[in-house]
């Protein structure tokens, strides 16, 4: 069972462009979770209308370097929350990355979000190029952190602030965990919850998603 010192209050920060699995892979542990401990999930944007994962319509002008083969192919999430009036109440905040971190139009809600509600959280995960959106808010000034490595040299640009780690699946360092690329957040995750319900609970999860974790946060087998 959940104590008292387990989050109970999460929430995801999604902007247009947000990577899916950024996004769902951590979710889907999540989701599995709550079915043992108390879970109350928020996803927060910039409005209530649905964000899509869909670059096609972030970036309509460069169609040619963001969405060569003219596909219209995206999923959408509804938020219950906006940047402007989030939850009372935000233990563990989710930043997932993206192609539209590299739009000032997406990102800029975001990055003032993180800036704003991080002294209040419990603990801040960022999955991706979200690492570069949390650096842009300051919140990663003397810290350790991560990225994806095909984006790498563009996000550590951002802020010479962060101790950049480049062999690296995830990183952990005090209330803050960011993790290499993509399907990194999925190993993050899990590295998260086993620091919060043990080791034991943490594999009973991962074996009903049928996933091998990678459990050693410097295994970084894309650092090449």
């Amino acid at each position: 069972m959940s104590s008292p010192t387990h989050p109970v209050h999460w929430a995801i920060a999604v902007f247009p462009g947000f990577q899916a699995l950024d996004a769902f892979g951590p979710l889907d542990i999540l989701n599995l979770v709550a079915r043992y401990h108390k879970i109350e999930l928020s996803v927060i944007a910039a409005s209530l209308e649905p964000v899509s994962t869909n670059l096609a319509l972030v970036f309509p002008d460069k169609q040619d370097v963001w969405n060569p083969a003219g596909s219209n192919c995206g999923q959408s999430i509804v938020p219950t929350h906006t940047f402007d009036s989030p939850p009372e109440k935000i233990e563990v905040l989710i930043v997932p990355g993206g192609g539209g971190t590299r739009s000032p139009h997406s990102s800029g809600p975001v990055i003032d979000f993180i800036k704003k509600i991080y002294p209040s959280l419990g603990y801040l995960l960022t999955v991706c190029t979200g690492s570069g959106l949390a650096a842009r808010a300051g919140v990663l000034n003397g810290m350790r952190a991560t990225s994806n490595k095909r984006s790498w040299e563009e996000v550590t640009a951002l802020s010479q602030e962060p101790e950049w780690v480049h062999r690296a699946r995830w990183v952990h360092n005090e209330n803050i965990w960011s993790s290499s690329g993509i399907s990194a957040g999925i190993d993050m995750m899990f590295a998260y919850v086993e620091s919060i319900w043990g080791k034991k609970f943490t594999d009973s999860i991962a074996k009903r998603m049928e996933y091998v974790r990678n459990e050693h946060w410097d295994n970084d087998p894309f650092v090449v």
